[in-house]
């Protein structure tokens, strides 16, 4: 009777696989012994019979021992003898210069070592592990990519502690070092690369304003959280007011503070306001309709050019709405330097509170190092 269980095999079934299995035992049994020749080394003799067997078993053998050298070999020249990180590895490869540090290529980003002067040889903080070279390398590598202490430390073969430490020695010294540029360039250096569509409409622009905020970890202080709080962003962030000439140099960058202070108050604690000698008579400031400071450069005869406000009016005028919109497409310029200085992603990711003292310096850093970039605003905008 035929069972309904797949498992149970009738007799006959099984009787039949005994007997392959048999059969098969016996035709591997005829393989004769292979008899190694003394002097010739893994020579086989076989018999006539199995020749060929023999011989295709050898040649599959020998491709796979030659496939695995193979692969040894490519392994061992994809992998550099030193594997610690270092820019000098890419003199020649501009790619990984742009990727890892936002310069053009290895000469651009010296320059930028030239720039901060002998001083880098002598800072307080000495790594004997890393040049001064590599320690710039490895910190706009930080703000470029912003990458995890602990990765930074795999790849340049140092701790992680000793990482956090030449980030926040070569945080400070640029800081310091760029603070000692004057980047207020003066009225006529203004006019003088002024775009020429930028010169027809708002001929007297000193600078384009705008406020930028970045994210941090939230604190554990509330009354931290309260301050930087920011109801825009929907999260704690730090707040920092950014001003570009109208052919986008970045030509001021104020301290920063907790993202639920304002605009206008950001505007009262900056130089722009409390120095008198930062605009001339008859300059105008661009900015947008949330910065309401007008009242604030009316007694230094300073025009705020912002886009207009309803205020109780069901419509603007026509000319109003064409005046908006010369001035936004003016203004939008300020938005492309905050976004070039973004590719940071520094300032993109969440600040973490380690680094979060150094947020106001890691910004203006950035914003700095934008500046040596080819400029992003034409000469005919």
């Amino acid at each position: 009777m035929p069972s309904v269980f797949a498992f149970k095999q009738p007799h006959a079934t099984r009787a039949r696989c005994r007997t392959n299995r048999t059969l098969l035992s016996e035709a591997a049994n005829k393989v004769t012994t292979a008899e190694v020749m003394p002097d010739v080394g893994a020579e086989v003799v076989c018999q006539a019979d199995d020749c060929t067997a023999a011989a295709s078993a050898e040649m599959d053998i020998t491709s796979t021992v030659s496939s695995v050298s193979e692969a040894s070999v490519q392994c061992g020249l994809l992998r550099p003898i030193d594997t610690r990180f270092s820019v000098n590895n890419f003199v020649h490869n501009p790619a990984v210069i742009r990727y890892y540090t936002g310069f053009v290529d290895f000469s651009h980003f010296l320059l930028l070592f030239q720039i901060l002067g002998p001083a880098a040889s002598n800072l307080t903080y000495k790594c004997t592990l890393l040049e001064p070279i590599d320690q710039l390398f490895l910190t706009l590598m930080k703000l470029r990519q912003a990458k995890d202490d602990f990765e930074l430390g795999l790849l340049f073969k140092i701790s992680e502690t000793t990482v956090a430490s030449v980030i926040k020695t070569w945080i400070n010294f640029m800081y310091y070092q760029f603070k000692e540029i004057n980047i207020w360039p003066s009225h006529s250096t203004v006019q003088q690369h002024m775009p020429e569509g930028f010169a027809r409409m708002f001929g007297n622009t000193r600078v384009i304003l705008d406020a930028t905020e970045i994210p941090i970890a939230k604190p554990t202080d509330v009354r931290a959280q309260s301050c930087t709080f920011s109801t825009y962003k929907n999260r704690n962030t730090l707040k920092t007011m950014v001003g570009c000439t109208p052919r986008g140099l970045t030509c001021y960058v104020s301290d920063s503070y907790g993202g639920s202070a304002s605009d206008r108050q950001l505007i009262e604690r900056s130089t722009l306001y409390k120095e008198a000698d930062m605009f001339d008579s008859g300059d105008a400031i661009m900015a947008d309709r949330g910065i309401m400071v007008q009242d604030l450069f009316a007694n230094k005869n300073v025009h705020v050019n912002t886009p207009k406000m309803l205020k109780g009016k069901s419509r603007f005028e026509p000319q109003e709405i064409v005046k908006d919109r010369r001035i936004a497409s003016k203004r939008i310029h300020v938005e492309r330097v905050i976004g070039l200085s973004k590719t940071f992603k520094i300032l993109k990711r969440e600040l973490p509170a380690s680094k979060r003292i150094f947020g106001s310096r890691i910004i203006y850093i950035c914003f700095m190092i934008s500046n040596f970039r080819n400029a992003i605003v034409s000469g005919w905008a």
